[in-house]
């Protein structure tokens, strides 16, 4: 769970996440994200999820392990706009076809693909050949203390590997140990500074000042596991850049998508030139483009407050109750609006201050604060409100075509 994937969740947010066991803890304990309104969904495992208030529309969520970083997962979709997969950062291996819901071959409406190495030059090593290319390193400098550079998350099972590999301690934060004792790893971490000869420290103090400051003091190699590009400086500081990377490099995407074939594909990062490279693996099969037509009660589901409200219980989050419906959302037009003349006349006896008189003053009271507004016809409809006098019955499917 990387800082790009979590703006925004700290302590006031308010909605429902639903994640790996691993990445809740993490959102709970490091991001103090409310415990109430995290999911955790157990992986490979079809989760039923209603969209609706009566559960009459629902889809099926599957949690797939992405291959990335602790708790990192793809999400498969099902439902009524038909089978989605997103793939979210991950790095392929062909056990995702050994194990379900992929084992089944499924065929997909549409992948959202993470192409961060999209780049058909760029040879990447798997990550076990790169980190055999780290331990070497560090090999032929016994005399040398050992700095690597890392993000917030990311890259555990490598730093096991070199503290079992040397039997020394990895140094690390306090801020890392607390994280990497929420992720139950081996016990190879210390925050005594001295205590081994391997030091973790953020990506960014691997510089070219700190690399000078260190080699003063004491012979010092740096090794930052990245697919990102050498720079200059960094030889001449003691600085490897090995290509470990967590995302999937070309070769790897081919294969996945090839095996895949997808219907449609939409890349996570914009990129004109791999846009071009995927097209001989999308399905040959000429199926049009699923219409989806966002069925009514979905559209009043999502829209309301039960978004906003925690849950207590792990039955009231697998099939959530919703309260009354509050909030109207506008600007979608639905026909066959006499199919809800009685959820309109209830809507009606219940929701009095959505009307407007005959002046053309639309008054859109909340319980507390009453918020008018005067608009001219035109810019009223244009916001998907009708202009009428009162609730009634001879109004009713005017009002309908603009909430509904």
């Amino acid at each position: 769970m990387h800082s790009d994937h979590t703006a925004g969740l700290t302590s006031v947010w308010k909605h429902p996440i639903y994640c790996s066991e691993v990445t809740g803890r993490i959102l709970h304990h490091k991001l103090e994200v409310n415990k109430n309104l995290i999911r955790p969904l157990e992986l490979n495992v079809g989760h039923k999820i209603n969209l609706d208030e009566r559960g009459v529309v629902t889809m099926t969520v599957t949690l797939i392990d992405a291959n990335h970083c602790p708790g990192s997962v793809m999400f498969l979709f099902e439902g009524y706009f038909g089978t989605i997969l997103y793939t979210g950062d991950f790095r392929y291996s062909p056990q995702i076809f050994q194990e379900p819901p992929l084992n089944h071959r499924k065929t997909i409406d549409v992948l959202y693909l993470d192409n961060t190495n999209c780049n058909p030059n760029q040879i990447l090593p798997s990550r076990q050949q790169a980190t055999e290319q780290i331990k070497n390193i560090i090999s032929s400098h016994p005399m040398h203390d050992v700095v690597i550079g890392l993000y917030t998350i990311g890259k555990e099972a490598l730093m096991v590997e070199l503290a079992l590999e040397f039997k020394t301690w990895i140094v690390v934060s306090p801020d890392r140990l607390e994280l990497l004792k929420l992720l139950e790893l081996e016990d190879v971490f210390t925050l005594e500074k001295g205590a081994g000869r391997i030091r973790v420290v953020q990506h960014s103090d691997v510089n070219y000042a700190n690399m000078k400051h260190l080699n003063r003091i004491r012979p010092t190699i740096a090794v930052l596991p990245t697919s990102r590009p050498e720079m200059k400086w960094h030889k001449e500081n003691n600085v490897y850049v090995i290509p470990y990377s967590d995302h999937s490099s070309y070769q790897e995407l081919s294969e996945f998508v090839d095996i895949l074939r997808p219907f449609s594909i939409e890349y996570l990062v914009k990129n004109e030139l791999c846009e071009g490279y995927f097209g001989d693996y999308v399905n040959p099969l000429n199926k049009p483009l699923l219409k989806v037509n966002i069925p009514i009660m979905v559209h009043r589901f999502m829209n309301s407050s039960v978004w906003c409200e925690p849950y207590s219980s792990r039955k009231a989050a697998q099939h959530p109750t919703v309260r009354s419906f509050h909030h109207i959302p506008k600007g979608f037009v639905f026909e066959n609006p006499e199919e809800n003349t009685q959820n309109m006349e209830d809507f009606c006896k219940k929701e009095q201050h959505f009307c407007v008189n005959s002046h053309l003053r639309l008054t859109r009271m909340s319980p507390k604060r009453p918020k008018p507004f005067h608009k001219k016809k035109k810019e009223c409809v244009k916001k998907g409100y009708s202009i009428i006098p009162k609730c009634n019955h001879h109004t009713m499917k005017w009002y309908m075509k603009a909430i509904y």
